[in-house]
C-alpha cells in the first residue's frame, strides 16, 4: 500500500523513514521549502533529526498533489491544531474513502474535539476510514531502530490488521485495538501529565512525588475517556500507561522539557519561543480543562497545570493546593 506521510517533523520523518527501509513506496511532504532542499542534499532531516541518515528510496514533496498521487494510506503527522486547516486545504487532492491513520496527539482547541472527530468533519463526504497510531515511542528510538512497541486502534478489524502488518517491523511491533479513541485520547492526555511531571521534576521533588503524578495522572486519563466513550481498559495499555510512563520519565520527551524549565522558574513564553519542536501537551492543556468543566469531571492534576500554563500560577503553590485538597478514598 503506497503510504503518503503528511508532516516532516521528527515523528512524521521518522515513520516515513520507517516504511521506506521496509520497501513500501512512501512519499514525504515536507510543508517548508528550505528543509525539503536541505533534506535532499544531505539525505537527512537537519531540523528535527540531525543524526539519522534517512533511507535513499524514501520520496520528499513539497507538492501535495505529487506526494498523495496514487497513495492509500495517508498518515497524518502534522501538530493537532493545524490537522483541520491542513485537511481542508487537501480535500479536493484526496481520494474518496482515504485511509487516515492519524500520529499526532492532542485535542482541538475551541471545538475540544479528538483527531477522530476532526478527520471526519473536515473530510465530511469523503467518508474517510480512520485509525490512530500510539504508544511509547521517541522518534529517536525508533529511527535507531531500537525496539519499539504501539497501539493502533481502529474499528474496522480488517483494516486494522492490514495497517498492523504495513506498520510493523522487527523492532516496531504494532498491536491493534478497536477502541480508536482511547487510543488517541491516551496519546492526547498523557501529555497534560508529563507536563506536570516536568514541573515536579523541576522543583526538585523525588521519585515519590513522580510516581504519585503518573499514577493519579492515570485515574484523570481514565475518568476523562470514560465519560467520553472509550474503554477504561484502553488506558492500562500502550497508549495510555504505556506512553504515560514514557513521557513522565524520559529526557527526550518535549513536554516534560517544558514542565521542567516551568517548575525552574522560566516563563511559558520564552520555553516555546526556542525550539521548532511542538509540545503538544500546552494546548491540549487548555482543551482537556475545558472539557473538564463542560463535562463535569473533576481533574485536580490538569486544573493546577492548566493554571500554571494559562494563569501564570506558581508551581510550588500548585503543589501546595493539590496536597492539601479534601482528603478522599482512592
Amino acid at each position: 500500500m503506497k503510504t503518503a506521510v503528511i508532516g516532516a517533523g521528527s515523528w512524521g520523518t521518522t515513520l516515513a523513514d520507517l516504511l521506506a527501509k521496509k520497501g513500501v513506496p512512501t512519499t514525504l511532504w515536507v510543508r517548508e521549502p528550505e528543509l525539503l532542499a536541505e533534506m535532499k542534499e544531505t539525505g537527512r532531516n537537519t531540523w528535527f533529526l540531525p543524526d539519522i541518515q534517512l533511507c535513499p528510496d524514501l520520496q520528499l514533496h513539497a507538492n501535495p498533489a505529487r506526494a498523495f498521487a496514487g497513495a492509500k494510506v495517508f498518515l497524518l503527522v502534522v501538530p493537532s491544531q493545524f490537522m483541520r486547516a491542513s485537511l481542508t486545504s487537501f480535500r479536493d487532492i484526496l481520494p474518496k474513502r482515504p485511509v487516515m491513520v492519524c500520529a499526532s496527539k492532542g485535542i482541538e482547541n475551541g471545538t475540544l474535539a479528538p483527531m477522530s472527530q476532526v478527520v471526519a468533519e473536515a473530510l465530511d463526504g469523503l467518508s474517510p476510514r480512520y485509525a490512530a497510531l500510539s504508544g511509547p515511542s521517541f522518534a529517536k528510538e525508533v529511527s535507531l531502530g531500537m525496539p519499539t512497541t504501539v497501539s493502533l486502534g481502529c474499528a474496522d478489524k480488517k483494516l486494522g490488521r492490514e495497517l498492523q502488518a504495513l506498520f510493523s517491523t522487527e523492532t516496531f511491533r504494532v498491536y491493534t485495538n478497536p477502541d480508536f479513541l482511547g487510543v488517541e485520547l491516551g496519546g492526547a492526555l498523557k501529555n497534560v501529565m508529563a507536563i506536570g511531571a516536568g514541573i515536579a521534576d523541576g522543583l526538585g521533588f523525588g521519585h515519590d512525588a513522580r510516581a504519585a503524578l503518573i499514577t493519579r495522572g492515570l485515574a484523570e486519563m481514565s475518568r476523562l475517556g470514560k465519560v467520553m466513550g472509550a474503554k477504561p481498559k484502553t488506558f492500562m495499555g500502550l497508549s495510555g500507561m504505556g506512553d504515560l510512563v514514557l513521557t513522565c520519565t524520559g529526557d527526550l520527551s518535549r513536554n516534560r522539557t517544558v514542565g521542567m524549565k516551568l517548575g525552574q522558574g522560566r516563563k511559558l513564553a520564552d520555553i516555546l519561543a526556542e525550539t521548532k519542536t511542538v509540545a503538544e501537551g500546552v494546548r491540549t492543556t487548555q482543551s482537556v480543562f475545558q472539557l473538564s468543566r463542560k463535562l463535569g469531571v473533576e481533574l485536580p492534576l490538569t486544573e493546577q497545570v492548566y493554571r500554571i500554563l494559562y494563569e501564570d500560577k506558581d508551581p510550588a503553590q500548585a503543589v501546595r493546593d493539590l496536597m492539601t485538597r479534601e482528603l478522599k478514598d482512592e
